[in-house]
């Protein structure tokens, strides 16, 4: 990767699939966080590279396997799945053939999922997905992780609040970038502009040359034959140009369909589309009539995320006795009252406050 950038590659095999993956990993100190939400959302990220800075962490808080899409959260037990005698005894198998069962289905939604993935275009969005696809392996095995399902939904509903708050916005790297272009084609038009006016007036300086009443007979008929001449040479010039000038306008239409094409903006509206949607909200309102664990908003994700984190709350499972229990009581308690569960907001604060 070059100096410039805020991440470094890590090679994972993929468990499922065997492919050699190369996921990027992101740098300590790439970027900094201004304070955190009730919820511990962060605030305000600032990357240290501007460049990225439509870009939300946690588009890399899970990664996906290039091949059969298999997507996991990024931490060490992943990095070291294959000393994990735990996962490979216990898990591997019925995930992968579950996964690669759904992979193969004639409408997956593996795939359907994945293949709108597009980290530059649509950063956001393709976390939301990521962590989608990283709650379906997980929801693969017969004894899931509640809490892992908690914090997955958690964060979906962090990055549906960051789209909404427009602090990391979508496609800005890439909408700069077209910005300039559009900035040196506006100079280019103009430039064309301004030599069919230069052109324009040459012609009438020479043609007013050729109409001077001062000069001798002798010397008009000497320089009559260079008139038709000049006049031959002006016409291919503007021809040139002209010429010059439809190309240009072709170049003009291919510009605005690669806008719509990498930005996503529907021609006859303005309006940001995603992929052959209209929005990414259709798309996930439809990926949800096909598998109900989707979530199309933040409410939703944080309905889901307060479920879990219950479930998982009610069962002790992955929840060690101390800080953990009463940050995960305390999560609950919020995301209730995030939800308007003023009641069991209520339940659960006291239980935060009791064990705390």
């Amino acid at each position: 990767m070059p100096d410039d950038s805020p991440f470094f590659l890590t090679k994972i095999e993929c468990p499922v699939c065997k492919t050699i993956n190369e996921f990027e990993t992101v740098k300590v100190g790439s970027y900094l966080e201004d304070g955190r939400d009730t919820d511990f959302c962060p605030m305000n990220i600032q990357w240290r590279f501007p460049r990225y800075q439509s870009y939300n962490p946690l588009a890399f808080f899970t990664v996906t396997c290039s091949n059969c899409y298999y997507t996991r959260e990024f931490n060490n037990a992943f990095r070291d799945w294959q000393k994990d005698q735990n996962f490979r005894t216990y898990r591997l198998k019925t995930i992968k053939e579950r996964h690669l069962e759904e992979l193969a289905a004639p409408e997956s939604i593996i795939k359907e999922l994945a293949k709108h993935m597009d980290l530059t275009r649509f950063p956001n969005e393709t976390a939301i997905i990521k962590l989608h696809l990283a709650v379906f392996d997980e929801l693969l095995n017969d004894r899931f992780k509640s809490l892992d399902l908690g914090r997955f939904y958690l964060r979906i509903g962090w990055v549906f609040r960051d789209m909404e708050s427009g602090e990391n916005p979508s496609n800005q790297t890439l909408k700069a970038i077209l910005s300039e272009i559009d900035s040196k084609y506006r100079l280019v038009s103009e430039a064309f502009a301004d030599t069919k006016e230069r052109i324009n007036v040459l012609a009438t300086h020479i043609d007013a040359h050729f109409s001077t009443e001062e000069l001798s007979a002798e010397l008009k008929s000497r320089m009559l034959p260079y008139r038709d001449k000049f006049n031959q040479e002006l016409d291919g010039l503007a021809d040139q140009v002209g010429q010059a000038e439809d190309r240009y306008k072709a170049f003009n239409d291919m510009l605005t369909e690669y806008k719509s094409l990498t930005l996503g903006t529907d021609d006859a509206t303005g309006q940001e589309t995603f992929g052959s949607y209209p929005s990414f909200a259709e798309f996930l309102l439809q990926a949800k009539k096909r598998w109900d664990a989707i979530v199309t908003c933040e409410r939703e994700a944080l309905e889901k995320a307060v479920h879990y984190y219950k479930k998982a709350f009610t069962e002790g499972s992955g929840i060690s006795q101390g800080n953990q229990q009463i940050q995960v009581s305390y999560l609950i308690a919020e995301l209730s009252r995030r939800i308007g569960d003023y009641d069991g907001a209520r339940e659960y604060f006291n239980s935060t406050i009791k064990n705390g």
